[in-house]
């Protein structure tokens, strides 16, 4: 990312690390919690961010979207459920040339060691979604510190690296909180989106492909889940969809390169 946009979006996380919602809950307006539209007055450190980041250039970057003056799109997935249907998936993304981001869950890796490697070995990128997927902002300070930490050090156990994405579980936007764990962790990014398909909630294949080519559009970010059979096929139809508007799927390195 260009040092102009990541001060950009240094300076629009500043003044949205209060808002949250549950990336669990019905749809809210997309992209409220990161537009960056242009540098800001430094405001002073939120409470909870420890004097080590006190510096607003050492905060952590929440990004709901990315640029829309490129024909890509982000899929991301919440990494956990049944192994045969995430393997399915990623071969289903792989045939369609897609490649995209997990957030995986701990516990779920440590039940699953090998779709670490599966994931990586398939082109895709692997980042943390806490070690359990609780509500990480009703945690106290240290407990989500727990959280991401565990999640990070299984990730370096099994791959080499933390990797470079976070994304806060039951929680659609990252608070101040969350974003000063995240900064003792290491995560330079804590990554939200601004497509949520509801596939969690079974609604049919039909509808996870309606909503997500609804809403989608250059430079988007969209919420999946591994674990729902309605996803995977769902998965071709979107595929097609973005093909036939020519937007591509890509990782997160790549949509915010």
């Amino acid at each position: 990312m260009h040092l102009d946009r990541r001060n950009a979006l240094r300076a629009a996380a500043a003044v949205a690390l209060g808002l949250t919602a549950s990336c669990d809950s019905p749809r809210t307006s997309p992209g409220t919690a990161v537009a960056p539209t242009g540098q800001a007055a430094a405001p002073s450190p939120p409470a909870g961010v420890p004097s080590a980041i006190a510096s607003q250039r050492d905060w952590p970057v929440e990004i709901a979207n990315g640029p829309r003056d490129r024909p890509n799109v982000a899929l991301t997935f919440h990494g956990q459920g049944d192994p045969a249907l995430a393997r399915q998936l990623l071969a289903e993304l792989e045939r369609g040339g897609a490649t995209v981001t997990v957030f995986a869950v701990g516990s779920w890796l440590a039940d699953q060691a090998a779709m670490a490697r599966r994931i990586l070995d398939g082109g895709h990128e692997l980042g943390n979604h806490t070690e359990n997927h609780r509500n990480i902002a009703g945690m106290d300070p240290s407990a989500a510190f727990r959280e991401i930490n565990d999640c990070a050090q299984r990730l370096r156990r099994l791959t080499g690296s933390v990797g470079q994405w976070f994304r806060p579980s039951q929680t659609r936007h990252a608070t101040a909180m969350i974003h000063a764990q995240a900064a003792r962790v290491g995560y330079p990014t804590c990554v939200s989106y601004d497509v949520d398909s509801l596939d969690y909630t079974d609604p049919g294949h039909a509808a996870v492909t309606r909503s997500v080519l609804r809403d989608t559009r250059a430079g988007s970010i969209v919420s999946l889940h591994f674990g729902h059979p309605g996803t995977l096929a769902a998965i071709g139809p979107i595929l097609d969809g973005l093909r036939q508007r020519r937007l591509r799927p890509v990782t997160m390195k790549e949509l915010t390169a």
